[in-house]
């Protein structure tokens, strides 16, 4: 059991910038600055059933908001490792140096991926007819519950696994345990009023 949670912990530790990443963009995209530079990443346009190819929740300044979070967050969450010598309890630094200029690129690209794979999800709630950011009721919408929790994480472990050595196994376990914490994360959110819906 013991092994077990230590890697919960080390897979926590790891994902702390990705989940901080996310809780700054929710917040980011409650500013002016946000509203003002809001522009859907689909343009507006539709695809060939009617449907929006995205919706207007998927726009290039919350994609940027993704990506710059999670990159201030990774320089940042290094930095605190660092100073308390704790860097080997993120399996980001199994292979690499925790230094800040490595920090921000693995942050960039996790926050890029993880605003990236949200995209193919989107296009299928279109297709469904699912208004974006609800919920629907019924088989398809706790299908769809569940991806809205994994879609992102295929695309950050998928980064995670190529910056270091990884089973396929810890992989879909990084996902799995992935998806807990953007459950509780998007809960949390939701009680203290950042999210309008669950």
């Amino acid at each position: 059991m013991s092994r077990f949670l230590r890697l919960i912990g080390r897979m926590f530790v790891t994902m702390c910038p990705t989940l901080f990443g996310g809780v700054f963009n929710m917040l980011f995209v409650k500013t002016s600055v946000y509203k003002k530079l809001r522009r859907p990443i689909d343009g507006g346009r539709t695809w060939s059933d009617g449907q929006r190819i995205f919706g207007d929740n998927k726009t290039f300044a919350g994609f940027a908001g993704m990506t710059v979070g999670t990159l201030l967050s990774q320089v940042l969450w290094g930095l605190v490792l660092k100073v308390t010598g704790q860097s080997k309890r993120s399996d980001l630094y199994v292979r690499h140096e925790n230094r800040a200029g490595f920090n921000a690129l693995a942050g960039g690209l996790f926050g890029f991926a993880y605003a990236l794979m949200e995209l193919p999800n989107s296009f299928a709630k279109r297709r469904f007819e699912i208004r974006p950011g609800k919920t629907e009721k019924g088989l398809v919408g706790k299908v769809f519950f569940v991806i809205d929790m994994i879609d992102s994480m295929f695309g950050v472990m998928l980064v995670l696994f190529f910056l270091t050595p990884m089973s396929i196994l810890k992989y879909f376990g990084y996902i799995a345990f992935g998806g807990v914490i953007h459950f509780l994360a998007n809960l949390a959110m939701f009680k203290t009023g950042i999210r309008k819906n669950f």
